[in-house]
C-alpha cells in the first residue's frame, strides 16, 4: 500500500509539499516543493515535482498510490468547486494516475500538524498543541495522542484569537511578508536585550486565554475561503492598527538593513513576541493538564518561534516540519500511523546529491579534489567561510547540516561576513552545531529542541566566549546537535577540531542566497557556490574551490 500525503492547492497556498508512506507508516521520502521548483515558499503551485521525486525514490510510478492524502478539509473551504476527485487532484496534484484513481482522503489541518507532531516524537502519550494561523475554523488546538488511541481534540481556539494573525501583522507593519516571521522574531531580540517595555495583551482565566486586542465577533458557523481570507484581513488590520498605536507610526523609520537601530521597529517586534510567548506558555500548560502527562508536542507556524519554544520546560518535541509542509507527513500518518516507530524522526528525508551520476553538472571552471577532513578543518581553521551538500537534504526550513554555509564562530566579525555573503541584514542572527558533551557546556541543554535547531539557548559564559558568532544580541543561540555520522562531513569536522584541541563548534546556515530556497540537487549547489563569495565547496565526496585569475584555486 503506498500513502502519499501532500499539502496542496487550492487549501495549501504555501509551503507546498509532498511525503510518501508505505503500508505500515514508514516514510520513502519527503520533501518541500520549493527546493525543487527554486521558488520560495512555492505560492499557489501544487507539489508535483516533490511528489515525483518521492515516487522516484520508491520505484513506482502514480498509478501504483492507494491513497491520497491531503491535510485540508477543502470540501469545506471549496465547496463545490471540483466535480470529482479526478478534477481535484488533476488540480492540486498534477500527476497522471491513469485509469485507476487513488482513494483522496481530506484530513482536518489541525490534525494533520497534530499527527506530523506526534508520530515523529520519542513519546507514547503526549499532549500536542497546534498553533498557527487558522486552520478551518480554529487558530489554536489541544490534543492528546497515545499509541494505538485514536487522538482525542480536547478544545480548540477561534481565529480571532489567533497569535499568528497578531503576528503576521507586526511582521507585515515591520514592511516583512508574512512569511517572513523568523525576521520580525530576530528583531524581536532587541527588545529583550534593552528591557523595553510592552503591553500585557493576553490576559488568561482558568483554561483560557483572551488577546486585547479581539476586535471581531466570531462567525460561529463553517467558514469558506473567501470568508476566512476577508476575516484575516480584517483582524490583521485591526493588529496593524494597535501596532501604529503603540509606535506613534504606520511603519518603521529606517530600511531593513538597519532596523535594528529603530526603537519602534524593535518596540513592535518585540510586543508580538511577548504576545505570542506569554499565550503559549499558557496553552501548553493546559496541554500539559488536558493530557494528564507533562510530555508535550508542538505543531503549526506558530511552533517555528525558537525563542518562544525555548523558555518551555521539557519533555517538549517539535518535528523539523511543524509549518504548512508537515501537514503533508501528518495527512498521510492520518491514514495510516506509523506501526514502528523510531522516533525522534530523522530530517533527511529529500533529495540525494547524486554526485556519481550523468546529470553531474560540468566543474572544469572550478579545482576539485577528494575531501580530505583534515584539509577541511585547516581552511575553517584559517577563516575560510564555506558549504556543504552531501547525501539527502534535511526537510523543513532548518539547514542541518547537509546543505549548510559553515564556518569557525569565534570573533563576532563573523556575523557580519556570513550576512554579507548571504545578503542579509547584519542585525539576522546565526545558529552553532557541535556535539552533545560540548554543547553541554555551551548553551543550556535541551532534551529534543536542539536536534532540529527548534529552541533558542542562553550561552553560557564559555559559550559567549569561545563561540560569540552564533550568540545573539540577547545572548541566546539557536543550537544544533550533530549525532553520530548524520552529517558526515560537518560531524568529522567537529571531531577532528576536538582532536586538535580546537572548540568543536561551528556556525552553521542554510546554503542559500537572498531570496532563494535551500539548494537541493549538486546543480543548484554549484550554482550558489559561483554566485556567492564562499571559499570552498564540500559536494559529496569531493571539495571544490574556485579559480584564482592565475590558474590556482582562490
Amino acid at each position: 500500500m503506498w500513502i502519499l500525503g501532500v499539502n496542496a492547492p487550492p487549501a495549501g497556498r504555501h509551503d507546498t509539499a509532498a511525503c510518501l508512506i508505505d503500508g505500515d507508516g514508514r516514510i520513502v521520502a519527503f520533501s518541500e516543493e520549493e527546493r525543487l521548483n527554486r521558488r520560495r515558499h512555492s505560492l499557489y503551485r501544487k507539489p508535483s515535482g516533490a511528489a515525483r521525486m518521492c515516487l522516484a525514490r520508491a520505484g513506482i510510478n502514480a498509478a501504483d498510490v492507494d491513497v491520497v492524502a491531503i491535510g485540508w478539509d477543502d470540501h469545506q473551504l471549496h465547496p463545490s468547486r471540483f466535480r470529482d476527485d479526478a478534477e481535484f487532484l488533476a488540480y492540486a496534484v498534477g500527476l497522471d494516475f491513469g485509469d485507476r484513481l487513488p482513494e483522496v482522503v481530506r484530513v482536518g489541518h489541525h490534525r494533520a500538524h497534530a499527527a506530523s507532531s506526534f508520530y515523529a516524537s520519542p513519546f507514547r502519550k503526549a499532549g500536542v498543541l497546534v498553533v498557527d494561523g487558522h486552520g478551518e475554523n480554529e487558530s489554536s488546538s489541544i490534543w492528546t495522542y497515545e499509541e494505538g488511541r485514536p487522538p482525542r481534540l480536547e478544545r480548540s481556539w477561534r481565529r480571532t484569537a489567533s497569535l499568528g494573525y497578531a503576528y503576521d501583522a507586526a511582521s507585515t507593519w515591520l514592511g516583512f511578508s508574512h512569511l517572513n516571521a523568523g525576521k520580525t522574531m530576530g528583531l524581536a531580540a532587541y527588545g529583550r536585550a534593552r528591557g523595553v517595555r510592552t503591553e500585557t495583551l493576553v490576559e488568561t482565566s482558568g483554561d483560557d486565554f483572551a488577546l486585547a486586542v479581539e476586535p471581531l465577533p466570531e462567525n460561529t458557523g463553517r467558514a469558506g475561503a473567501e470568508e476566512i481570507k476577508e476575516q484575516y484581513e480584517r483582524v490583521v488590520g485591526r493588529w496593524r492598527e494597535h501596532y501604529r498605536r503603540i509606535a506613534g507610526a504606520d511603519g518603521p523609520g529606517a530600511p531593513e538593513d538597519r532596523l535594528a537601530d529603530d526603537p519602534r521597529a524593535v518596540l513592535v517586534a518585540y510586543t508580538a513576541q511577548r504576545i505570542v510567548e506569554e499565550a503559549v506558555t499558557h496553552l501548553a500548560a493546559q496541554t500539559r493538564k488536558a493530557a494528564g502527562v507533562e510530555q508535550l508536542c508542538m505543531s503549526g507556524g506558530v511552533a517555528l518561534n525558537c525563542s518562544t519554544n525555548g523558555t518551555l520546560p521539557g519533555p517538549l518535541y517539535i518535528p523539523p516540519v511543524p509549518h504548512d509542509a508537515g501537514v503533508a507527513l501528518g495527512a498521510a500518518w492520518s491514514v495510516c500511523p506509523p506501526v514502528s516507530r523510531t522516533a525522534p524522526l530523522s530530517p533527511y528525508l529529500g533529495s540525494d546529491i547524486a554526485t556519481g551520476t550523468a546529470d553531474m553538472p560540468d566543474t572544469t571552471d572550478l579545482v576539485r579534489t577528494p575531501l580530505d577532513i583534515d584539509h577541511l578543518t585547516a581552511l575553517l581553521l584559517d577563516g575560510r567561510i564555506g558549504a556543504v551538500a552531501q547525501g539527502r537534504a534535511e526537510v523543513g526550513p532548518r539547514a542541518l547540516c547537509r546543505r549548510s554555509i559553515i564556518a569557525v564562530p569565534d570573533t563576532p566579525e563573523v556575523t557580519t561576513r556570513v550576512n554579507t555573503i548571504k545578503n542579509r541584514e547584519q542585525w539576522r542572527p546565526f545558529a552553532g552545531v557541535t556535539r552533545a558533551g560540548y554543547g553541554a557546556r555551551l548553551w543550556e541543554q535541551q532534551e529534543h529542541l536542539s536536534r532540529y535547531m527548534l529552541g533558542a539557548a542562553r550561552a553560557t559564559e564559555l559559550g559567549r566566549r569561545t563561540a560569540p558568532g552564533v550568540v545573539h544580541v540577547d545572548g541566546t543561540t539557536r543550537p544544533q546537535v550533530l549525532h553520530a555520522d548524520e552529517a558526515p562531513a560537518v560531524g568529522a569536522v567537529l571531531d577532528a577540531l576536538d582532536a586538535q584541541g580546537a572548540p568543536p563548534v561551528l556556525l552553521n546556515t542554510s546554503f542559500n542566497d537572498r531570496g532563494e530556497p535551500i539548494v537541493d540537487t549538486a546543480a543548484d549547489a554549484l550554482s550558489a557556490f559561483r554566485a556567492m563569495n564562499l571559499d570552498f565547496l564540500v559536494l559529496g565526496d569531493a571539495l571544490y574551490r574556485k579559480k584564482s585569475p592565475a590558474g590556482g584555486a582562490g
